[in-house]
């Protein structure tokens, strides 16, 4: 987030004015093959001289170490006085509704007040939330994007964007369908979609935004806001009853989630499947003796068979399992199925099985048997899944097993409203200088991010190489004569230590600043390796060659 780009960018620039202040560079030296290097008795005389210089050069490196750590906890202190005094003045600017405007002199923020209600008028405005009502309808988690974003910020708001309404009416019109037909080609309705796009695009914010709304409307929606712990952690076990691997320890976390927010509607609804539920190994306790099944009384709810997999560890694998069947036979209420990092069931998991004494094969995801139960989407349930690129799992096919080949659905970045709307409410929220501001310099950066030579990490839909030179230009005015280049056969690492380099080098003076990455064909060893460009590499600048 541009937030995060504006901290980075302030503390690089404090490191770099410290130790030029205080002259401490690391230097690295070419040590000379001289006669001390060698074992001899005359090497033996300068030993206790060599002994003292050592001893004073550490003395002389901890002083300069300690100095160097005081000045970095002022600059923390100075950080958080800056905050306590954003805080302040962000309290007196709520008294002020003046404040509140958006491009073009429309509101900035919408008077609606569920998410049900919003309509295409309030697309490209900020809607306010509070975090109890957030934590009440979402008791699994936040996302990860959402909380920094009202951290930062310090307002607990969402940007209300066209493709999260066109999520919302998909599936509105598969339970609602309208009476009569729309003018015109109407789009396509998915039962089952796969939200895919750049990174911090917003397809978790969009994820926890259509529970949310689908909660509102009284829905039943088994919501998974951290798909990559099903495959991470715990105990494991395989059950030779499936073939497949269980994991009671998530899936005990699993019952626990479904009932924060379900319980009363559980309650409502009785178990349809009398078959009983197959027993495994429990969490640390082994297999129970004599028993390899377990039957649900007659009349049991499906609240009853959520507390038998939390009563029983050895059940809670086959209740999480037989949930999964007993949902798709719900039929009084609608049921979605929601789960974000989905494209980590399509890897191998954290587990590993023994092949011989001294080698292993990593277990896929799908062999467990959780993750087995609710990743296909060949089905006529409701379900969307969001991909995750925090979680590392790399590109995957487009064909993925067990889903529809027209399911996947691009989230797409910023357009040009829905990035003038953010600048405004960044400047709202005093995360921008207003003096520095202007609608003509951050349109000309938002024309510039579909460059090819700046294809990179995407924060919230913004070239970050982009926004950086934005925030740059904001917070210190740069002068015409000084340049930063962009960076070439870039991946994503890779390009954020390169522009925090460039951003030391440039409040060091420098006048030219170019790298590229060192991105050999042969392996991935050196990736990220940042070499400096050769004479003559093209130097963008800013002021002029806009």
């Amino acid at each position: 987030m541009l937030q995060t780009i504006v901290r980075a960018a302030t503390a690089a620039a404090a490191r770099t004015r410290n130790s030029l202040t205080h002259h401490y560079f690391v230097i690295p030296s070419t040590t000379k093959l001289t006669s001390s290097h060698f074992s001899s008795k005359s090497a033996k005389a300068g030993s206790s001289s060599k002994a003292k210089s050592k001893a004073k050069s550490k003395k002389e490196t901890s002083a300069k170490i300690d100095e160097v750590s005081t000045a970095a906890g002022e600059d923390l202190d100075s950080d958080l006085l800056e905050e306590d005094s954003r805080a302040r003045h962000l309290a007196e600017d709520e008294k002020d509704n003046s404040l509140d405007v958006g491009p073009n002199g429309r509101p900035l923020f919408t008077s609606t007040k569920s998410i049900p209600e919003l309509t295409r008028k309030d697309v490209c405005t900020y809607m306010n939330f509070s975090m109890e009502g957030l934590n009440t309808v979402l008791p699994e988690g936040l996302p990860t994007g959402m909380t920094k974003e009202f951290e930062e910020s310090m307002r607990n708001a969402l940007l209300v964007r066209q493709s999260f309404l066109d999520l919302r009416d998909n599936f509105r019109r598969i339970v609602d369908p309208p009476m009569w037909p729309s003018v015109g080609k109407s789009p396509k309705v998915r039962k089952q979609i796969v939200l895919d796009g750049p990174v911090s695009c917003g397809k978790s914010i969009a994820l926890a935004m259509l529970v949310h709304w689908a909660r509102d409307e009284g829905w039943m929606v088994f919501y998974v806001p951290k798909g990559k712990e099903w495959t991470h952690g715990g105990f494991f076990y395989k059950n030779p009853q499936t073939g497949l691997w269980d994991t009671p320890v998530q899936a005990a976390k699993i019952l626990q989630d479904f009932l924060k927010w379900n319980e009363s509607r559980l309650k409502e609804l009785p178990c349809q499947i009398s078959d009983p539920i197959p027993l495994g190994e429990g969490a640390g306790v082994g297999w129970m003796k004599g028993v390899d099944s377990m039957a649900m009384p007659e009349g049991s709810t499906l609240y009853d068979l959520i507390q038998t997999g939390l009563t029983y560890t050895h059940a809670a694998v086959g209740v999480v399992v037989r949930l999964r069947k007993e949902l798709s036979l719900v039929k009084d209420i609608p049921v979605l199925i929601a789960i974000d990092q989905y494209n980590s069931w399509f890897t191998f998991s954290e587990y590993g099985e023994p092949v011989s004494v001294r080698s292993w094969r990593p277990i896929h995801a799908r062999e467990l048997a959780t993750v087995n139960a609710f990743r296909t989407m060949m089905h006529n349930d409701m379900m969307v899944g969001a991909f995750s690129h925090s979680t590392a799992v790399g590109k995957l096919r487009k064909d993925l097993p067990d889903v529809p080949l027209d399911s996947r659905v691009n989230f797409s970045r910023y357009s040009l409203d829905e990035a003038a709307t953010v600048c405004h409410y960044y400047l709202r929220q005093r995360l921008i200088r207003r003096e520095a501001f202007s609608e003509d310099k951050w349109k000309k950066i938002y024309y510039l991010r579909s460059s090819h030579a700046m294809r990179s990490t995407l924060l919230w839909g913004l070239e970050t190489p982009i926004w950086m030179i934005f925030v740059l230009e904001i917070l210190h005015r740069s002068s015409s004569n000084k340049c930063i280049g962009f960076l070439r056969n870039q991946n994503n690492h890779a390009v954020y230590h390169a522009v925090i380099k460039s951003f030391e080098r440039f409040f060091t003076g420098a006048h030219r600043i170019t790298y590229q990455v060192d991105h050999p064909a042969s392996g991935a060893s050196n990736i990220g390796r940042l070499v400096e460009a050769p004479r003559g590499s093209p130097v963008f600048n800013f002021k002029d060659n806009i």
